[in-house]
């Protein structure tokens, strides 16, 4: 372990919180609330305590897959603490564990909130609380590698430890270069969409933070009754759209501004992920019509929005789901395990692993009826190695067995099973808002302190997709 090159790497991205959270101080000051001075305080904390960190002169600047994983675990870790800063010393959340949970919820683009009445909150703690989500949603890390002038070849490691996926990979051959290439197309989505929600009847501020949820698929909103708040279908469709696209694995658009459409549809994991949204849609668009809502149109206008923001781990509602019947509800909480695509900003198990997995299955059963033959499980017409296979089947292991130590320590808070196994699913999956208390017109407040601390931790260990946050407690890991 190199622990000089980790520390210094914490450091910059401390610095990098810092800068990041000035336009919220911006918004504070313009706005006239009283939460600039605890942004002032908080970005002083945090440049100084990166400064600080960043000085430190490493012997070797090499990088390698355990530094990667340490600076991505620990780094996520560090800026959820700091970023929960403002909630504290503004005493909109004077609780440190519920500001480190609305924080991480934020970062990690989850969505879920201890927050009974988040319109009484100052524009500024708002603005901090969305623009996490957009942060948060492209990376973090990769944000600071974009930053960066110039990127060593190490910081690779880095970026595939924080990127979501089973196999991240470069745009082109410069790391940096391919982190600017991501954070541009993120970022010209972003305008479009602002844009397009100003059009549609929302102010400037609200667009934004409606926008920073969208794309980076976390879902907070500025209002108690979320996007449904508005009641307006157009606004709908924006978002709908917008999360849908976000879904997607970003190296696909830049494969469409290099001109190659065709391998776009091509892609299987892209033809799963738009083949789950339209059949969940249809089957629910069936189910609620005429025992939730009367028109077939009215019913396809509020299934196809639930869908979208749920499979996308995004979390916005415009109805309350909870009182829909039971087979809808068990489509939406299957899609909260599924998730979007790698390589995209939503969370979940991904697409690409599930694809991966039936090809598996389909393997093993043709073995059995031709023991002597020899078949190899391809992507894309490429093969895959049996060390990635392994790999996701260990995956799938390791996230249900974190999945169901979870349910038993949330448990012991005592509410009902419903609530419970949605609350774990939710927050591990990135999603956002479950079933029962934590339903779309609910909140995640009356949970105990350890329940909130496991659930925060989920978060963290379901976006950075187990490996970086399990390997903090293996010894051997922090061996020279």
């Amino acid at each position: 372990m190199n622990y000089g090159m980790v520390l210094k790497s914490l450091g910059i991205l401390l610095i990098c919180e810092a800068a990041v959270m000035i336009p919220s101080l911006l918004v504070a000051v313009i706005c006239g609330g009283n939460d600039a001075k605890a942004f002032a305080i908080t970005i002083t904390i945090t440049f100084v305590v990166g400064l600080v960190a960043a000085m430190v002169k490493p012997k070797r600047k090499n990088i390698y897959a355990r530094d990667g994983f340490a600076i991505v675990a620990i780094g996520w870790l560090l800026i959820s603490f700091f970023g929960s800063l403002p909630f504290v010393l503004s005493e909109a959340i004077p609780s440190i564990v519920d500001a480190f949970f609305e924080t991480s919820s934020g970062l990690t683009t989850t969505g879920s909130s201890i927050l009974n009445d988040v319109e009484s909150l100052s524009e500024g703690i708002i603005f901090w609380r969305s623009f996490t989500h957009w942060i948060g949603g492209m990376g973090v890390l990769v944000m600071t590698l974009a930053i960066l002038p110039s990127a060593k070849p190490g910081m690779f490691q880095i970026m595939k430890a924080e990127s979501p996926g089973p196999n991240p990979g470069k745009l082109v051959p410069k790391l940096g270069q391919t982190a600017k290439i991501l954070y541009g197309i993120y970022i010209i989505i972003t305008i479009i969409e602002v844009i397009l929600l100003k059009i549609a009847g929302m102010s400037l501020y609200d667009s934004l933070i409606h926008t920073f949820g969208s794309v980076g698929t976390g879902g907070f909103s500025n209002k108690g009754l979320s996007v449904g708040s508005y009641n307006n279908i157009y606004i709908e469709v924006i978002i709908t759209f917008f999360t849908l696209a976000c879904g997607v694995n970003f190296s696909l658009y830049y494969q469409a501004l290099k001109g190659n459409i065709k391998e776009i549809f091509k892609d299987e994991e892209l033809r799963l992920y738009l083949g789950v949204v339209f059949a969940a849609i249809i089957l629910i668009t069936i189910n609620i019509h005429g025992s939730t809502f009367r028109g077939i149109g009215e019913s396809l206008r509020y299934s196809s929005f639930q869908v979208v923001t749920i499979i996308t781990t995004t979390g916005y509602a415009t109805t309350d789901f909870n009182l829909w019947p039971t087979f809808s509800k068990m489509i939406l909480v299957s899609l909260m395990f599924v998730g979007g695509c790698a390589g995209s900003t939503a969370g979940g198990i991904k697409n690409v692993r599930i694809v991966l997995l039936f090809k598996v299955i389909k393997r093993e059963l043709l073995k059995i009826i031709h023991p002597k033959a020899v078949y190899t499980v391809k992507v894309g017409g490429k093969a895959v190695e049996e060390e990635s296979l392994m790999s996701i089947a260990s995956f799938f292991f390791i996230y249900l067995i974190i999945f169901i130590t979870n349910i038993f320590i949330v448990s012991l808070d005592g509410f009902d099973i419903v609530t419970t196994t949605s609350a774990v699913a939710a927050t591990l999956g990135n999603v956002g808002p479950g079933l029962g208390m934590v339903g779309p017109m609910g909140n995640f407040s009356e949970f105990s302190s350890l329940s909130k601390i496991v659930m925060s931790l989920g978060m963290i260990i379901g976006r950075l997709e187990i490996y970086p946050i399990l390997l903090l407690g293996v010894p051997s890991f922090w061996k020279k």
